[in-house]
């Protein structure tokens, strides 16, 4: 992941080359990128779960006929996406906030990258498949190759360095296509050549919908949670594109700077995770609690670093990106108004993490789901008509603090539930547990 989120600030870095225009459209595709994301990890995740399972149970001929899926998957969501940036790609970035001035970026950015779908959502989902086997780290090892092969032609593509032809925005698209298609092959090549602990068969791609409705059950709650990132921030494009698309630049470099900023969050998650469903299963709950209590503390304290960095420097973190004093202006307030909650977004997340490791998807899910369309969407509408520019950087932040609230007091009423039934003071754990 961090690879991931370096070849994001590497890209946006060479392609700022080209102007706050250029910066400006792959902030408007990102969304499309983000939608891309959500269904191969959904997907990816479904995957895992049910090989790990089948692997469980040593029923090798399901576990491969689980595993098989991931081929005729990966190319048909790749088809409709390749479809959709090819045939519509106008009228998708005119829906999420396109600008004229700007149009033209964004339509070589997405139609090239479309290309590269099928190699995607592969690449996510034959990683989730490696992992489901037990084997984490040569799915790392080939993400992280494809990601530094990004790296590497971001550069001489856009600039035509060497004997590499100058392309330009295209070629930051191409890039990433190629960074793809090098990923997904390590792994195609690794399933098929027998060495990883799948067997796969011609007969075992045969798409199964019972198989595959398997897969959606578990992986459709954060499918959905990535899904509405993905539409609330086209729709907070769309809105914020009436500003320019200087301010669409603005929180392009904000986000892709934050996401650096988030790395630790999302790796306590993962870690918290497992921990949590541990101690769920042993019953261990004061272990459980104090697990929760150390990642959240320990998040605050090292993201009020991080915060107080980001506020310091911003000027010269956005300087890094772009000399344009017009883009700096708008940026830094954008930046500093934008990661003012950082400190309470660890523990948000920890929250959310919570219920999942306790085995309760749909409070997690709705806990997200009210997050982007209760408290942002509402008041990116409201902020935007009473402080402008200033009033779409404030939402955010905003519904932070509100989504913190609401999480914070719905877990601690988890943990009433466990302390008034006397799981937290060693007395018998009654089977009638709501969280059982």
């Amino acid at each position: 992941m961090i690879t991931l989120t370096l070849y994001n600030l590497v890209d946006t870095f060479w392609v700022s080359k080209l102007g706050y225009r250029a910066i400006a459209a792959l902030t408007i595709v990102l969304p499309y990128h983000v939608l891309i994301m959500a269904i191969g990890v959904g997907i990816g995740i479904g995957i895992g779960a049910l090989t790990s399972r089948r692997f469980g149970e040593r029923n090798i001929e399901a576990t491969n006929h689980a595993a098989g899926q991931i081929f005729s998957l990966a190319g048909f969501y790749g088809i409709i996406f390749i479809i959709a940036a090819f045939f519509f790609s106008e009228p998708i970035l005119t829906i999420i906030g396109a600008t004229p001035d700007i149009m033209d970026f964004a339509t070589q950015y997405l139609v090239v990258l479309g290309f590269g779908t099928p190699f995607m959502f592969f690449l996510l989902m034959g990683s989730s498949l490696l992992r489901g086997s037990g084997d984490a780290v040569r799915p790392m090892v080939f993400i992280i190759v494809a990601q530094v092969a990004n790296i590497i032609l971001d550069p001489l593509l856009i600039f035509g360095l060497g004997p590499f032809p100058e392309m330009g925005i295209r070629g930051a698209a191409l890039g990433t296509v190629i960074g793809q298609l090098l990923g997904a092959g390590l792994i195609f090549f690794y399933i098929v050549s027998g060495k990883s602990a799948y067997q796969i068969k011609l007969t075992h791609l045969k798409p199964s919908l019972s198989i595959q409705r398997d897969i959606y059950r578990v992986g459709f709650p954060s499918m959905i949670m990535l899904i509405t990132e993905s539409v609330c921030f086209a729709l907070f494009n769309a809105i914020l594109s009436a500003f320019g698309s200087l301010a669409l630049a603005a929180i392009g470099i904000t986000i892709r700077i934050s996401d650096l900023a988030f790395m630790p969050i999302l790796g306590a998650s993962q870690g918290l995770l497992p921990i949590v469903g541990f101690n769920f299963g042993a019953r261990l709950w004061n272990r459980l609690w104090r697990a929760i209590k150390l990642a959240s503390g320990g998040l605050v304290l090292l993201m009020s670093v991080a915060l107080l960095v980001l506020e310091i420097y911003a000027p010269n973190l956005i300087g890094i990106f772009s000399d344009d004093p017009e883009l700096i202006a708008i940026a830094v307030p954008a930046m500093r108004i934008v990661m003012s909650t950082l400190v309470i977004a660890g523990p948000t997340v920890m929250f959310v993490t919570a219920f999942q490791g306790l085995s309760k998807g749909k409070e997690a899910l709705t806990l997200s789901l009210v997050r982007q369309f209760v408290f942002l969407v509402p008041l990116i509408f409201i902020l935007h008509r009473i402080w402008g520019l200033t009033g779409m950087w404030l939402s955010l932040p905003i519904s932070d603090i509100i989504g913190f609230v609401v999480a914070g007091l719905w877990l601690l009423r988890e943990y009433k539930i466990q302390q008034r039934m006397g799981m937290l003071s060693g007395t018998p754990v009654p089977k009638a547990y709501p969280g059982d």
